[in-house]
């Protein structure tokens, strides 16, 4: 066991980046290897203080707020042993500033543990920027989508970002190569979309009468005959969004290993396609200091080689936008 604090209370003051958190969460991250039962206990008998009185654990902080905590003992956490020693996270950097950082992320990475997955991008990320008092992810990508994903490195942004994405005023583009002549240059889907859960246990999303309200808009950018490349934009932003549409549609993603095509997706395989593709381009925000910024990330290489081995294939482009 290793002492956080021997025999005196200890008093710490509540940053920006602590403000508008729960008192259970926050501790839980301060107190560190601290199992979340006794965060509760200390919290419920009032040996935790803020601002000289007791609070409930859905108590939100504020900054500035000065916490009185007890004496508390953590158990020494050892490393997970297939990361010891690893290597720093290796991620193209697209933009970076006091509250943002905009990453290019690779397809195969998860952005964040859990379902058997010990770390994803944003753990690693925590690990290797020790000096970073805040680091969270402002949105999500499936594992086997590349391209772009921001993370806070503020409450503030973080938040702020939050509230843009509610009310629909980030926007949110991708490139996706489908099965199929699309034939509309674009197209509006508004499917409600729901999750549900596998006999298996694996998670699965599909469109039904009574799901959440989703909208894709798809432009046409090129087609070949048996093939289209088509941009998406995200209108809302559900679980598996585009792949669902796509494959409700009858136009499966190249690739996609959850809704697509599986006897195409293995010869796709032996064509040089070995992931989904989707990639997230570009994404549009207003800064948390209020000027609009865009973020773009180019088609990653084994997209575009696969791209152009269709167009010198022999089959001819049907049409190109």
């Amino acid at each position: 066991m290793n002492e956080l604090s021997k025999d005196s209370a200890t008093r710490h003051e509540v940053g920006e980046n602590g403000a508008g958190q729960r008192i259970d969460n926050y501790l839980t991250k301060l107190l560190k290897g601290v199992p979340k039962s006794h965060v509760y206990r200390i919290l419920r008998s009032g040996q935790v203080r803020v601002n000289s009185g007791r609070v409930k654990p859905d108590y939100r902080l504020h900054e500035g707020d000065h916490l009185r905590l007890p004496p508390v003992r953590t158990a020494q956490r050892r490393q997970p042993r297939e990361f010891a020693g690893a290597k720093p996270l290796e991620l193209s950097i697209l933009y970076e500033d006091d509250a943002l950082l905009v990453v290019d992320k690779p397809a195969g990475m998860a952005v964040h543990g859990g379902s058997g997955i010990r770390q994803g991008i944003v753990e690693q990320l925590r690990r290797d920027r020790p000096q970073e008092r805040f680091l969270e992810l402002v949105h999500r990508l499936d594992r086997g989508t590349s391209g772009v994903l921001l993370l806070a490195k503020k409450r503030s942004a973080l938040t702020a970002l939050h509230e843009q994405l509610r009310s629909g005023r980030v926007r949110k583009f991708y490139v996706a190569l489908v099965c199929g002549r699309w034939r509309n240059r674009k197209q509006d889907v508004r499917l409600p979309l729901t999750r549900h859960v596998l006999a298996s246990g694996e998670r699965r999303v599909s469109v039904k009468e009574d799901g959440m309200p989703s909208h894709t808009i798809f432009r046409l950018e090129r087609s070949w005959r048996d093939f289209s490349l088509l941009e998406a934009e995200l209108r809302t932003g559900r679980t598996h969004q585009i792949r669902v549409h796509l494959k409700h549609l009858g136009f499966p993603i190249a690739g996609d290993d959850k809704y697509g095509a599986f006897a195409l997706n293995k010869a796709l395989v032996k064509q040089g396609l070995r992931r989904m593709f989707l990639h997230a381009c570009k994404v549009i925000i207003v800064h948390p200091r209020g000027e609009k910024m865009v973020f773009e990330s180019p088609l990653p290489p084994e997209l575009r080689h696969f791209v152009d081995r269709l167009s010198s294939s022999g089959q001819a482009d049907a049409e190109t936008l």
